[in-house]
């Protein structure tokens, strides 16, 4: 959550407003004095790789109080704050909206009771409420992905990674117990990741008599000379019954059934800790420039929203709408109406848990640190000093901005947004500034392909002969290294998913195109070489000759490119001043409530 506090903190900033840290929740809301404090631009730095949240999360019994919501609404007032950013589960931003709804009363009453004046009710009349999801269990409807859920998934692949390594030595059955009380986002996704054998989720409990079946998949998959077997269970797993289905039920099963080696591990709060991962940090840095942007434009009339994540897209919902499809998916599953739950999560999960279906009689073989982070860090006793990276990607800036926007960059230059010799003594001399008053530190990206004369080596020594004294300089030639590694629980989910969809969308069209009468196969027109990617919010197969003209194929890069859009974050969270176009930002919608059909097309 640091990202977005980090985020919210710098775009409020940068917009001139005033921004509060409010330490400990509603019960610091509740508490006031010391808890609600003014914050400055270096307030958020060095905690971008940090997990948890510096401004601390407590529950407050008195919030859900009337009188304890006075309090706080008389905390805010004395201070003029009327626009909150919520981070948090249903049950914070349930409170928000209650919070909201009665302001004018909380501030009538204030001013009967003598605590604030008639003019502090007129002046602080309606309180914006924008939510950004903080749940490690992706169990909020509106978003395909929260905040903290890539992250723990990290978390368990490599637990999962570290347990396959015993294979090579032992034939063991593992039985992994995952979080996930009322969701089982984290243990489906990981099971598509690691190729696991068996999952138990909520939403989608075995069939009657599935504990023979594991049991003859289990022994088909040792037979096949298989020496590890993965059993993923979400901590809320229950059968078709709702009886609840536990890790050492699971392992009782298959030791007394099959004689198998089994050992349970159970994750448990593991999964919350570490270091947060890149998607994490990128979605949590959109979200909390997003919400900025929702409260200035906000109104009286304005409801209040939940900044969601839909494809590569940001968009903003309703929140009480999200809040209802949560509380409909815990209904839908304890009256036994477990396909309708699976709808309700929403298309990201129904893909997945379609794309697990469909994979899992077949089982494919189954993150280094990221660099940048372990650069910072070996910074970490070094003051006033700037490292120069040049990252791969050919004339493809993506992993310069994106990585820069993830560790926090200075600059990244990239090929597809030109700069000269002026932005770069512009660049020398911003961070100059910076250095002198607050960081101690600094990054500096370079795309390899991104300018032939301005080399890496020509940054890293203009940038040392401009610092001088002020800072010394390194450089850092990725190089192949980015190359190497374990595959991340994004790209295994998203390389699974793809590649299932690649081969129905083949058989498809085989079946479609198949002349009974000759035998044969005429596939000969534009819609049968399809390239498969995703556009918006969406996968889509598009005709190859239509990207002749999309496609700059002398740099093998699109013509335009979705993320540069982005570009003016990582300037405006490094302190720049720059403009941002706010033409493409989410607007208020609906939540989607879509029928079966439309999850084909769906997003991750």
């Amino acid at each position: 959550m640091n990202a977005a506090v980090r985020a919210v903190v710098r775009m409020g900033i940068y917009v001139e407003a005033k921004v509060y840290f409010i330490y400990e929740g509603y019960q610091g809301m509740v508490d006031g004095g010391d808890n609600i404090v003014e914050v400055s631009w270096e307030s958020v730095s060095s905690i971008l790789q940090v997990g948890g949240t510096v401004i601390g999360s407590a529950r407050c019994k008195e919030f859900r109080t009337r009188e304890g919501r006075l309090k706080a609404a008389f905390n805010l007032i004395q201070r003029g704050i009327t626009n909150l950013c919520v981070i948090g589960g249903d049950g914070s931003l349930t409170g928000a909206n209650l919070f909201r709804e009665e302001w004018s009363g909380l501030l009538e009453e204030l001013a009967q009771s003598g605590k604030i004046e008639e003019e502090a009710v007129k002046k602080y009349a309606y309180l914006n409420i924008v939510g950004m999801v903080g749940s490690i269990d992706n169990d909020f409807c509106g978003t395909d992905m929260t905040i903290g859920t890539d992250s723990a998934l990290h978390r368990i692949i490599e637990v999962v990674d570290a347990i396959m390594t015993t294979a090579q030595s032992h034939q063991r059955t593992f039985v992994l117990e995952v979080m996930g009380r009322h969701c089982g986002y984290l243990a489906l996704v990981s099971a598509l990741a690691c190729g696991a054998d068996w999952v138990f989720i909520p939403e989608y409990p075995p069939e009657e008599g599935w504990e023979d079946q594991m049991c003859v998949k289990l022994s088909e998959n040792r037979a096949r000379k298989k020496r590890l077997n993965i059993i993923i269970v979400a901590e809320g797993a229950i059968d078709s019954h709702n009886k609840s289905i536990t890790s050492e039920e699971v392992k009782d099963l298959v030791v007394q059934q099959l004689g198998f080696d089994t050992r349970v591990t159970i994750l448990g709060h593991v999964q919350r800790g570490g270091t947060p991962s890149a998607f994490d940090r990128i979605l949590a840095s959109r979200m909390g420039v997003e919400a900025v942007l929702a409260l200035l434009e906000a109104t009286a009339d304005t409801p209040a929203c939940v900044v969601s994540l839909s494809g590569n897209q940001a968009v903003r919902l309703p929140l009480m709408e999200c809040v209802q499809m949560t509380q409909e998916v815990q209904k839908a599953m304890d009256e036994r109406k477990f396909c309708e739950a699976v709808r309700l999560r929403g298309r990201s999960f129904e893909n997945n848990l379609n794309t697990y279906k469909l994979l899992s009689h077949r089982k494919p073989d189954t993150e280094l640190p990221k660099t940048c982070d372990r650069i910072k860090q070996s910074a970490s006793g070094t003051k006033r000093r700037v490292f120069i990276i040049e990252t791969m990607g050919g004339y493809c800036g993506y992993l310069a901005n994106m990585g820069g926007l993830a560790a926090g960059a200075d600059a990244a230059y990239i090929f597809e947004e030109k700069f000269d010799i002026r932005e770069l003594q512009a660049n020398v001399e911003h961070l100059t500034e910076k250095m002198k008053t607050s960081i101690q530190r600094g990054l500096v990206l370079r795309n390899e392909n991104s300018n032939e004369n301005y080399t890496t080596d020509f940054i890293y020594q203009l940038y040392s002969e401009e610092g001088k004294g002020v800072f010394d300089c390194r450089k850092n030639v990725l190089g192949h290294m980015q190359q190497g590694g374990a595959p991340s629980p994004f790209d295994r989910n998203f390389g699974t998913k793809i590649s299932a969809k690649a081969i129905q969308w083949i058989s498809k069209k085989l079946r479609e195109t198949y002349r009974r009468g000759a035998g044969k196969v005429f596939a000969n027109t534009e819609d049968s070489v399809c390239l498969l990617g995703m556009r918006r919010r969406n996968l889509l197969f598009q005709p190859v000759v239509e990207l002749k003209d999309q496609a700059d194929f002398v740099h093998r890069i699109p013509k335009e490119q979705w993320w540069l859009k982005l570009r003016p974050l990582m300037k405006i969270l490094a302190k720049y001043k720059t403009s941002y176009d706010v033409s493409d930002s989410g607007q208020l919608e609906h939540v989607a409530r879509h029928s079966p059909k439309e999850a084909d097309t769906g997003a991750i």
